[in-house]
């Protein structure tokens, strides 16, 4: 038998502007599909899943601490990330926001981290939002502590709207037609954004509609992520980017 090596010459291909590093929780249906939606082509897009079981709450939530760090060193092992995000809101607020970005950049060195809370709280800052209406899947003692953290970073939080849902999988389901009439229940008068939470809500497709009957801006986990992530990069966002995040010009340094 004869072992040959041939020779070979690649076509060039376009490189990479960014590498985001995703780390989505083991029952999320929806965040991977929804972020390459919003990103542009020039950003590779790597996900790793973090260990975590239906029914969500709390105490479930902090429990992923224990296999983030697993996860983050799973993450391209050896190539540089310029974003590495932990895509839970919920979680996030379970754990901490600092906490969970030591926990990040801890275990995957990179350029930046980002959580779902900390993109959404940069993107209603960049909006001039101070009052706002908050819409939720989640069940009273996540909303309780979601709006409570949420107020502590300075924001007048009129209310939180929640669904009573604690299946990630029941989230992704729900139809983003029923995302834009929640909302608009969920939308206090003098709210100056609503903010909807959730990276396994489909929330993303509902933004534009939402936007045009409110008159006002909608901000949801995943749009702010996607926002966020391309901000920390210096880049621009992709023609699929939804709301008028994307569209109101950005101030200041791209590491704000």
């Amino acid at each position: 038998m004869r072992i040959d090596t041939l020779p070979h010459h690649d076509p060039m291909t376009p490189p990479e502007l960014a590498r985001v590093g995703l780390l989505a929780l083991a029952t999320d249906l929806c965040s991977e599909a929804d972020l390459r939606r919003m990103l542009p082509d020039t950003v590779g897009l790597y996900s790793n899943r973090v260990r975590h079981e239906n029914p969500m709450s709390l105490e479930a939530l902090r429990r992923v601490a224990d296999d983030l760090p697993r996860a983050g060193r799973d993450l391209l092992p050896g190539l540089d990330l310029d974003v590495v995000v932990y895509g839970c809101t919920s979680g996030t607020i379970a754990l901490g926001e600092a906490e969970t970005l030591a926990l990040i950049a801890r275990s995957r060195p990179c350029r930046h981290q980002t959580t779902p809370v900390t993109a959404s709280l940069a993107a209603l800052a960049h909006l001039g939002a101070r009052r706002v209406s908050i819409l939720t899947p989640y069940r009273a003692e996540v909303n309780r502590a979601l709006g409570d953290y949420y107020a502590s970073r300075g924001l007048e939080v009129l209310n939180v709207s929640g669904l009573d849902m604690d299946d990630d999988y029941a989230m992704t389901a729900l139809h983003p037609d029923t995302l834009v009439s929640a909302g608009k229940a969920a939308m206090a008068d003098d709210a100056d954004a609503l903010f909807i939470s959730c990276t396994a809500l489909r929330a993303s497709r509902a933004v534009e509609q939402l936007e045009a009957q409110l008159g006002r801006p909608v901000v949801t986990s995943n749009q702010a992520i996607a926002w966020h992530a391309l901000h920390l990069a210096g880049l621009a966002a992709g023609a699929a980017a939804p709301g008028k995040l994307f569209r109101t010009p950005a101030q200041g340094s791209p590491h704000d």
